[in-house]
Parts: structure tokens; C-alpha cells; sequence
């Protein structure tokens, strides 16, 4: 068992969300679900038997999602987002297109989800790009970055590359 493990408030849709992300990501699947008792339903507001928990792996990260209804301030905010490490823009691209839903929320390869999650979807080549001890090339990816919704791998090795 890891020792931090992401817990993410749904309203009502842990489990829709949970499937959802475990289709997107390889090695990735629904590890148990847990039920409201009919001892919960005075304080949870919700009906026995209905899900209140589902623990999920995607790329082998263990995550639970819990559906807690709707609480003020319970919201997701990109003060807490989950970066995805890509190594091709074909990845970029599939997460990108299957995750996005609030085009608004777009900028330097975050994106918000249609629960309210955000993500990074970031190229893996970013970090090297980044901690080139040449300052130029680290000037240039960052302008070009900058300019960018989702990342394009390309530009970005255009940026690093340039004389």
C-alpha cells in the first residue's frame, strides 16, 4: 500500500468518474467499491446501498473517490491538479482530447476535466528542456511554452533547438 493516496469529493459521481479514468490509462483499474450503510444516511444525506467509495488505480497510482455530496467549499480548484507525464504527443493529444471539457481553464498544458479535476498533461521532455544548464535554451522553451494551451512537443524542440 502506498503511503499518500489521493482522496477526490464527488458530489454523486465517484464511480461514472472512476471508470472514466480507468479507460483513459493503461494499468489502471477499479479495486473495490464501498456502499452507504443505512447508518450514514441521516449524517450523509444519501440512500443505503448507494456508492460512497471507490478505490481506483490509473498507471498503478492508488486514488479513492468518495461521493460526498454537494458541500460548500467542497469544490476542486487547480490549487491541487494531477500531472501526467507524457513521452509522446500522440499521449498528449488522446489525454488532451478525452480530458479537456472547460477550454476557458486551458493554459500551459493544464486542463480542467468535466468533474471539475484538473490536470497537467505535460511532455517528459519539458523537465530536461527546463534544467539545460544553457539559460538561452531554457529562455526560449519557456517563451514557448508560455504561448501554449496544450503542448506540442515539436515547438517545444524547435524553441530548445534553435541557433
Amino acid at each position: 500500500m502506498q503511503k499518500i493516496t489521493p482522496y477526490l469529493w464527488f458530489d454523486d459521481t465517484a464511480e461514472e468518474a472512476a471508470n472514466y479514468y480507468v479507460n483513459l490509462f493503461s494499468n489502471s483499474k477499479i479495486k473495490s467499491i464501498a456502499h452507504y450503510p443505512q447508518a450514514a444516511e441521516k449524517v450523509s444525506g444519501k440512500t443505503p446501498g448507494s456508492v460512497m467509495t471507490v478505490e481506483f488505480q490509473l498507471e498503478g497510482q492508488d486514488f479513492i473517490a468518495l461521493n460526498g455530496g454537494k458541500v460548500p467549499g467542497f469544490d476542486f480548484t487547480p490549487a491541487m491538479s494531477l500531472l501526467v507525464s507524457c513521452e509522446t504527443q500522440e499521449e498528449i493529444d488522446r489525454l488532451w482530447d478525452n480530458l479537456s471539457a472547460v477550454p476557458e481553464a486551458e493554459q500551459c498544458g493544464w486542463l480542467k476535466d468535466k468533474y471539475g479535476v484538473t490536470w497537467q498533461i505535460i511532455p517528459t521532455v519539458l523537465s530536461e528542456m527546463l534544467s539545460d544548464s544553457d539559460q538561452t535554451k531554457v529562455e526560449r522553451v519557456t517563451s514557448a511554452f508560455l504561448q501554449m494551451k496544450k503542448f506540442d512537443i515539436s515547438k517545444l524542440k524547435q524553441a530548445y533547438e534553435q541557433q
